[in-house]
């Protein structure tokens, strides 16, 4: 049903990412009017009433938050706009449907607290490969170096796993790392702390030469090839496990590294600078308190 559309996403250049999130959120639009209209999907049928009977059955049936709905409403009005400029119909029967309404908060990020127990369970992850597991330690350094990596550059992870060994360049006081497939085609350079040249370099050390040129490849047994992005997954969850934060993503790491930023009084141009952002009002995000920012805040008034 979507073909067409998602060769259109893909002429646009949009991220792999955002393509298959538009696609999901299709594919649930057009199993709930199927199921409610009882004919299958088709622009020309999609009216104004359909949107907006949708957007309160995300709102009162599936209690959707607002985020969701925002982002459910987004992928089909740029379905339908795709639609008139194909021809298909005369005009887009979302384009006056009103958004979800919503207090901004920031991102999800690690405080200090749990940076540390992360860093300890990396720490600890490496000192029981070595004991019970000699045959997975290249894997398991990879993991954790990976792990460090992402919190200390705030790549997101199709940047980290797309690094190739040219795109490094690291000594024994300086690292940088060319973000050459960034997010809209921008590339950009970040330079590489002490934490992150040490962990980089010591995966390097044991990363077998496997004749391709990706950085993070996959070890022991695995086809050898670039590293996948649900493998990195599947490495933050098992590792964020032990460090007591069952739900750990790339985009918490990077979140973690741009208000670790902020936190050292890093000005918001040289922090959008690193994180890739083409305008500063999508950084000032980490200016927003998130809810453990408000919970803390009205914690603080029981002292009294």
């Amino acid at each position: 049903m979507f073909e067409e559309f998602d060769r259109y996403l893909n002429q646009q250049d949009r991220s792999q990412l955002t393509i298959r999130g538009y696609l999901a959120d299709l594919k649930a639009f057009g199993t709930w009017f199927q199921q409610t209209n009882g004919e299958a999907l088709s622009p020309v049928d999609v009216t104004p009433s359909d949107i907006k009977e949708y957007r309160q059955y995300l709102l009162t049936v599936e209690r959707a938050k607002a985020a969701t709905i925002n982002r459910r409403l987004a992928a089909l009005s740029a379905y339908l706009n795709w639609a008139v400029q194909s021809g298909q119909i005369e005009k887009n029967p979302a384009a006056g449907i009103r958004s979800v309404q919503q207090v901004n908060q920031g991102p999800r990020y690690l405080d200090r607290k749990q940076q540390f127990a992360l860093q300890r369970a990396v720490e600890k992850e490496l000192q029981i490969a070595r004991l019970r597991y000699p045959k997975r330690w290249a894997a398991r350094q990879r993991d954790c170096a990976m792990v460090v990596f992402l919190l200390n550059t705030g790549l997101r992870l199709n940047e980290a796993v797309s690094l190739k060994l040219e795109d490094v360049q690291l000594t024994d006081r300086k690292g940088i790392v060319w973000v050459r497939q960034g997010k809209g085609g921008k590339q950009r350079v970040v330079p590489l702390n002490l934490d992150a040249r040490n962990v980089l370099r010591d995966w390097l050390n044991v990363r077998p030469e496997d004749g391709t040129d990706f950085i993070w490849i996959a070890v022991d047994g695995e086809q050898e090839q670039a590293l996948s992005s649900r493998s990195v997954q599947r490495a933050l969850t098992r590792i964020g496990r032990q460090a007591g934060l069952p739900t750990l993503t790339p985009h918490m790491l990077r979140h973690s590294f741009a208000k670790n930023l902020i936190d050292s009084g890093i000005g918001l141009e040289k922090v959008a600078s690193l994180l890739g952002h083409s305008s500063l009002n999508t950084t000032r995000i980490y200016v927003t308190p998130n809810q453990t920012d408000l919970e803390r805040a009205v914690e603080q008034i029981a002292q009294y």
